[in-house]
């Protein structure tokens, strides 16, 4: 049982993660430690962040793609790779212990925060792709399956990328991140509800305040682009490492 006053307190959480996840990614790094502390079971915490974060990358991505940043067709098979791959791995993760992957990931969100810093690529211009988006497309596959099973850092993954395999600016790789990453929580909300692992009442009053802070993330990105995003994907990548090797020394 939730107390009542943890309803508008989530709900205000959920503007700041949802600001967070339209610009860089990584709001699951303040709201599932809040879910948690808040008394929700884990897997329950699992299944209605993906709600709320679903409905808040969503109003992000139609804000990119209003702007003409995605382009819907060319990515629709990476989208469905991406869409499959979640699906598995929210099956997967209701069946299987994620603690080895809590400290893999810290290292792979480390070298995504050192390229980020460190690579010439990281500006709104576009440069020479290595590989098309259909050749993308497994690589999207594969970040979805780790997005249903276990998530941190999902959104720093498809940018960076993005940006090194794609050529995408800055700004483009963030907008597509958004298509991406709603087609996954899509597929792990379906998932998490027909396992019944999503508080609806939570989740949609948190789904509002995600919406809003989305709109907002997504209109500031677009305003200040690379120059904004940039750091704040470093921070996130970071600060995901930090929350995920604390967890698992603690």
């Amino acid at each position: 049982m939730i107390d009542a006053w943890l309803y508008p307190a989530l709900t205000a959480v959920a503007v700041l993660t949802g600001f967070i996840d339209a610009i860089a990614g990584g709001g699951g790094l303040i709201m599932m430690p809040a879910l948690l502390v808040s008394g929700v079971p884990p897997i329950m915490a699992l299944g209605t962040n993906k709600l709320q974060s679903m409905c808040g990358t969503f109003v992000a991505m139609s804000n990119y793609g209003r702007k003409g940043l995605i382009d819907w067709k060319e990515n629709l098979p990476t989208a469905l790779l991406v869409f499959a791959g979640a699906g598995v791995g929210a099956l997967l993760v209701q069946r299987i212990d994620t603690r080895t992957l809590s400290l893999v990931i810290p290292l792979l969100l480390l070298a995504n925060a050192a390229y980020v810093l460190l690579s010439p690529r990281m500006t709104d211009e576009d440069a020479h792709q290595r590989v098309s988006s259909r050749g993308y497309a497994p690589v999207g596959g594969a970040i979805g399956l780790y997005d249903g099973f276990f998530g941190p850092g999902t959104g720093s993954f498809f940018t960076a990328t993005l940006v090194g395999l794609r050529g995408l600016g800055l700004t483009r790789a963030t907008a597509l991140t958004k298509f991406l990453n709603w087609t996954s929580n899509v597929a792990s909300v379906l998932l998490f509800a027909l396992g019944g692992k999503v508080l609806w009442t939570l989740g949609l009053c948190m789904a509002g305040g995600a919406m809003l802070g989305g709109w907002l993330g997504s209109h500031t990105a677009m305003k200040f682009g690379a120059r904004l995003i940039r750091p704040l994907l470093v921070t996130a990548s970071i600060g995901l490492t930090i929350r995920l090797l604390w967890g698992w020394f603690a």
